[in-house]
């Protein structure tokens, strides 16, 4: 029997998690946009208790704390809102549900953020070595540098790397997304990368969430819940992660 699902939001990603549904076992039983997420109600949720929210830094908090007024466990793929996580955090206690959020729901972009920190865990100890942040994404993408680019940053320093980190980024065409994290001295480069073919691992990651979140309480980040959902779906899918050495001479 499928889990009803309800998805707010109605762009690029809410579409495909409701197309990519199916097939985690959920039927999605109603949408919201923000032309209408004032006509959420426990009436139009018909019995849903799950809920995916990929919308905009200004929406989303308003959406998260109406969603889980109203019973709903939520899986949120937006960023751009997390200085209000501690009031989140609150309206979620308080209406004794739970929620799943990350800068990225992508299996692999996970993986790659947990390289890059016993990476730069490693290049802490040598100081000859200063780092850089690059990401490029589609031209419609709003957030710039993207929120994954800005947590891979917090996760370096995090590490003890505390020298010199230069972000950028770019946005051009339809480009997926691409995140790459480098480590220079005068002898070499060192070079990881993430590459995403398309938005479906995003789409995949969210809903495997939500199938996690079912049931719980609190508040979790995605990457905390990463190996639960390992086990419990195997191995799945990884985007495309490569890394590269370079060294003069």
């Amino acid at each position: 029997m499928s889990i009803p699902l309800v998805i707010i939001g109605h762009g690029k990603m809410g579409r495909l998690v409701g197309q990519l549904a199916p097939d985690h076992g959920f039927s999605v039983c109603a949408h919201f946009s923000s032309a209408n997420i004032f006509t959420l109600s426990k009436e139009s949720l018909h019995g849903a208790s799950v809920a995916t929210e990929f919308t905009t830094p200004a929406t989303a908090p308003g959406n998260l704390r109406r969603a889980a007024a109203f019973g709903l466990n939520i899986v949120s793929g937006t960023t751009g809102w997390y200085e209000q996580l501690p009031e989140i955090r609150q309206a979620v206690a308080v209406a004794g549900t739970a929620l799943v959020y990350g800068p990225n729901f992508s299996i692999g972009v996970n993986l790659f953020f947990e390289t890059v920190v016993h990476a730069a865990a490693l290049f802490a100890q040598h100081p000859e070595y200063e780092g850089w942040g690059w990401e490029i994404h589609h031209s419609a993408k709003k957030d710039v540098p993207s929120g994954t680019l800005k947590k891979l940053a917090e996760e370096i320093r995090a590490a003890g790397f505390h020298r010199p980190l230069t972000l950028s980024a770019n946005r051009a065409g339809a480009h997926t997304g691409t995140h790459e994290i480098g480590f220079d001295s005068p002898a070499d480069t060192i070079t990881l990368r993430h590459t995403a073919r398309s938005r479906e691992g995003y789409a995949r990651g969210a809903l495997q969430a939500a199938r996690w979140i079912a049931g719980k309480h609190g508040v979790f980040e995605f990457r905390e819940i990463l190996g639960e959902l390992s086990a419990a779906n195997g191995s799945g899918s990884v985007d495309q992660s490569a890394v590269r050495h370079s060294a003069g001479g």
